[in-house]
């Protein structure tokens, strides 16, 4: 088999991978969004990716994100980005008036300075709580005993609407069980998004109802991260102080 040696090859591997997935699992491919993750990637990697059609792409980071995304997204008008990291309360207007969708919503003083920050600027992004599914003390997110209490304040005090549920399964579990835990707590919330599913293993996540996968180093490959960014286990970013 010749090998993906470009990420426009990965990418349309990890496209047909998604398709058939959705297939075998009695869904439309098209009910199942592709994240692009670009994170520490540049915007000179990422065009080709755009032009070959890709329009949905997560950032880690906000300062990252807001470098070297304006150019990109004054040329591809359509392009939809995700915040998918950790995110800091003092960040939470930049991240209100930058991104589509922030992802991690997890503890009220983040879903309280969202709130301020819609009521200023108007802006609407949609919001997903992230649920720490394997009770990681050094990950993000709400435990999942909490995730309903949570779910409910963030509607009924914050004024917010919650669209969708993110997890990062632990690095050593099997991935299935934190995946349909997910699937059960948006069910009961009435919440139809689940960004669940990685590089390794978005498959088992469109099996288990994700409706959108994030998938970086599949398509984009590996990058040696420095000493103080080194990602933790899983969470497919760097521990960041909660702000």
């Amino acid at each position: 088999m010749k090998p993906l040696e470009t990420p426009l090859d990965r990418l349309a591997d990890v496209r047909h991978r998604i398709a058939q997935a959705a297939r075998d699992a009695g869904r439309q491919p098209e009910d199942v969004a592709l994240v692009c993750v670009s994170k520490t990637f540049g915007a000179d990697e990422i065009k080709p990716v755009i032009e070959a059609g890709q329009r949905i792409f997560g950032e880690n980071r906000v300062q990252e994100a807001m470098e070297k995304w304006p150019e990109l997204r004054r040329r591809y008008a359509d392009l939809e980005l995700h915040l998918i990291g950790p995110l800091q309360s003092n960040k939470a207007h930049d991240a209100v008036q930058f991104f589509d969708v922030i992802e991690t919503v997890d503890r009220d003083k983040i879903a309280k300075a969202l709130a301020e920050e819609i009521q200023k600027t108007g802006r609407h992004p949609r919001l997903y709580v992230q649920v720490n599914t394997g009770a990681e003390p050094q990950k993000a997110g709400v435990a999942p005993q909490e995730a309903d209490a949570f779910i409910e304040r963030c509607r009924r005090i914050h004024g917010l609407e919650i669209s969708g549920l993110m997890c990062i399964p632990p690095l050593d579990d099997q991935a299935s069980p934190h995946f349909a835990l997910l699937n059960q707590i948006a069910k009961r919330n009435g919440v139809a998004t689940l960004s669940m599913g990685m590089s390794a293993d978005f498959e088992l996540a469109i099996q288990l109802g994700a409706t959108h996968v994030r998938v970086g180093s599949a398509i984009f490959g590996h990058r040696a991260l420095p000493a103080q960014m080194e990602p933790s286990a899983r969470t497919g970013s760097a521990d960041i102080p909660k702000g």
